[in-house]
Formats: C-alpha cells, structure tokens, sequence
C-alpha cells in the first residue's frame, strides 16, 4: 500500500515538473537571473572606470594649478625686484645711498636669547584639557577596542 502511495507521488511530482507552463518559468527565472547578473556586472565596471576618470580628473587639475604655480614664479623671477633682493643677498650689494654693514655670524648669535624648547606633553595633560564629554567618549572607545 505505501509502495502504491509513493509511485502515485511520484507521478503526480513528474507530471508537475514536466509542464509546460512551469518548465516555461522555471526558464524565465534562469533568464532574469542571468540577465541581472550580467547588469550587475556592467555596473561595477562602471563604477570602476568612473573612480579611475575621477583620480586621473584630480591628478590633471593639480598639474594645472603646479604649471600656473611655476608660471607666476618664473615671471616673478624675471622682475627687477627679485634681481635686487638676490644681488643684495648673493652679493651683499647695496643700493646707491645705503650703507652695508657686514657683521659675523658668531657676534650675531653671540647676541641672541635662547629660546626654551617645549615639552611634549603628556596623554595625562592632554586628556585634562579635553572637556569631560570628549574624556568619557575616548574613554568607551578605548574600552571597546581594547586599548591601554
């Protein structure tokens, strides 16, 4: 008796898969999947080459600000302005009605003061001039990733 329920089950599974109406859709699936995969695809070359444009866009547009950069230094360079600040520091060349005084680098630093060198200050410091919200958000980040 089971073996008799079990071919008519089996049957009835056979019959059902070998419709047309459902081999049909089965085919319509398989087709939209393919069809979404491949546009999927498409999109990520897309976007890959839209990135790349963008990084070779930024690249040209600094390029051009370094050449309107060098532009302006080399005509600043031709000016009489700049031959008169080089011939003076090259040269030590005065205008005419000046008076150039020359003096050592010892006796000029002889002269000076000393100025103190800073301490790097401390994580201690540093966390005491931070306001108590930004202390307590440091805080929990430092709890949850784990830190010293």
């Amino acid at each position: 008796m089971q073996a008799k329920i079990k071919i008519s089950d089996l049957r009835r599974v056979i019959k059902t898969l070998s419709d047309v109406r459902l081999v049909g859709l089965i085919m319509f699936g398989v087709v939209a999947v393919l069809v979404a995969w491949s546009s999927l695809k498409t999109l990520q070359v897309n976007y890959e080459l839209q990135k790349k444009e963008a990084v070779l866009r930024q690249k040209n547009t600094n390029q051009k600000l370094s050449n309107e950069n060098l532009k302006l230094k080399n005509t600043y360079l031709e000016t009489d302005e700049y031959l008169e600040l080089t011939a003076r520091r090259q040269f030590n060349k005065a205008a005419p009605g000046e008076k150039l005084y020359l003096i050592p680098e010892e006796v000029a630093l002889s002269k000076t003061a000393e100025l103190p060198l800073d301490q790097p200050e401390t994580k201690e410091e540093l966390d005491k001039s931070k306001p108590k919200y930004q202390q307590n958000f440091e805080a929990w980040l430092d709890f949850l990733l784990q830190r010293n």
